[in-house]
């Protein structure tokens, strides 16, 4: 099944630049190409991508506020690139409903990777990954102040679910999780669909945030306490 991708940078060398390299790929299909984040969201809305590559930093409508707003009305997934290193843009990007998160330096092998993960479901960063950007950038008062998240948001989940999504914010893969509830991948991956589906997160990098934001793991803990 081909990927189509939707390619939007302020700057048309990095644009077509990588807009080339996926093109390329016999498994992806570059659709269209967008200079600012307003022609960006006309793009997907029109086009219908799997995947948009969204440069934080654009005229008209930055990237951020594109991303929030493709969110909000498709299922395209969206990869952010940017040449500014800073861990405040990946957490804004993440809430946005950001699937990964890219500096634009990144190889050409990587660059392919990421479009192929995100297409199939999954986020770009590593559990890991993600939570020492929340670990750094989150403290549970002030972030659940700041985003309005609360504690209470959990009460829609089960005990089981809960159990799940502790194991999310800690970062687990599905394989840990089942060997630590003792239960078959297939159920993990129930629990999963359940725990996004019912607390209205795109993916596991946002259940980690929520995991940090209502107190369900407080900022700093280690893994596997």
């Amino acid at each position: 099944m081909t990927i189509r991708v939707v390619v939007a940078d302020d700057q048309e060398l990095v644009r077509s630049g990588f807009a080339m390299i996926l093109d390329a790929q016999e498994d992806i299909e570059v659709v269209a190409e967008a200079g600012d984040g307003a022609a960006a969201v006309e793009a997907v809305a029109r086009l219908a991508p799997d995947v948009v590559l969204l440069d934080i930093r654009m005229p008209v409508l930055d990237g951020i506020e594109a991303c929030r707003t493709i969110s909000a009305r498709s299922s395209c997934r969206t990869v952010m690139l940017t040449t500014f290193d800073s861990d405040e843009y990946v957490y804004e990007a993440l809430h946005a409903g950001a699937s990964g998160f890219l500096l634009k330096d990144v190889r050409r092998d990587d660059l392919v990777h990421a479009v192929r993960v995100v297409a199939a479901g999954e986020s770009l960063l590593a559990p890991s990954v993600a939570r020492r950007l929340i670990e750094e950038y989150t403290s549970v008062t002030g972030a659940a102040a700041r985003h309005g998240l609360r504690a209470e948001r959990l009460e829609v989940l089960t005990a089981r679910e809960r159990e799940t999504l502790l194991h999310l914010g800690r970062g687990l893969s599905n394989a840990e999780i089942a060997a630590s509830l003792v239960v078959s991948e297939h159920t993990v991956k129930s629990h999963v669909r359940n725990v996004l589906a019912k607390l209205g997160l795109r993916g596991r990098i946002q259940a980690v945030i929520c995991a940090y934001e209502t107190g369900l793991i407080a900022a700093g803990t280690p893994s596997g306490e």
